[in-house]
């Protein structure tokens, strides 16, 4: 009896603490930059003001809530070159890329906004053009925050720029998340991986301490039940 009882405890304390710490995680929203690699996408290692693609490639961005970039939401639906920019012809001078813009779910949109529906689209540009230069002939308005940090495309969203979101709840922010953080570079998981909140003992440490004092408690009863 008291072998089964220690063992039904300790399965809740590893549940409710690891409740605790799903609880706490947080993650960034903010617009991700990605490349198309044949048919997959992979997260961008440039920022779009400095990127600069070729003739024919296919490059996405996605507005999504995310920790860190390796598990960052990508770009949905199609997207190949020829179907993009199959009615925007080639011109001499010119180069052709094509873009697809994802502005996500509701899930992660700010609250109170709406997300626009999905565009693909082909900008036409000259040969040394950077990505932002692209998205800026086909995606208007565009937002920056400081650091040349992409903040939004078509207007979408209309307020906040990489602001971190506590917890489960996707509607409520917390502190600003720095420009240098939220960039589009593979490099910035290491400073996104904070606990939400430094101010006392998480919910999984509460919860485990009262599921040790339940076990004490038990096994005490135990005992003198047996010698009784």
């Amino acid at each position: 009896m008291i072998r089964r009882t220690l063992t039904l405890l300790l399965a809740a304390l590893v549940l409710v603490t690891g409740a605790g710490q799903a609880a706490q995680a947080s993650g960034y929203r903010y617009w991700s930059f990605w490349d198309r690699d044949g048919d997959k996408w992979t997260y961008a290692t440039q920022g779009p003001s400095t990127a600069r693609p070729s003739d024919g490639d296919v490059q996405g961005f996605r507005f999504a809530v995310s920790e860190d970039s390796k598990d960052a939401a990508r770009p949905r639906g199609a997207a190949v070159f020829a179907v993009i920019c199959a009615r925007t012809p080639a011109q001499d001078g010119k180069k052709r890329v094509a873009l697809v813009i994802d502005f996500g779910t509701t899930a992660d949109a700010p609250s109170g906004e709406t997300p626009p529906a999905r565009r693909t689209v082909c900008a036409r540009v000259a040969p040394d053009a950077t990505t932002a230069e692209a998205l800026a002939t086909v995606a208007k308005p565009l937002r920056y925050g400081t650091d040349a940090l992409l903040c939004a495309i078509g207007g979408y969203p209309e307020q906040g720029c990489g602001e971190q979101v506590a917890g489960g709840d996707k509607s409520t922010t917390a502190s600003p998340k720095s420009p240098s953080e939220a960039s589009s570079s593979a490099d910035s998981s290491s400073a996104e991986k904070k606990d939400a909140s430094d101010d006392g003992p998480s919910l999984g440490l509460v919860a485990g301490i009262a599921v040790v004092a339940v076990l004490g408690a038990a096994a005490v009863w135990q005992a003198r039940r047996r010698r009784g």
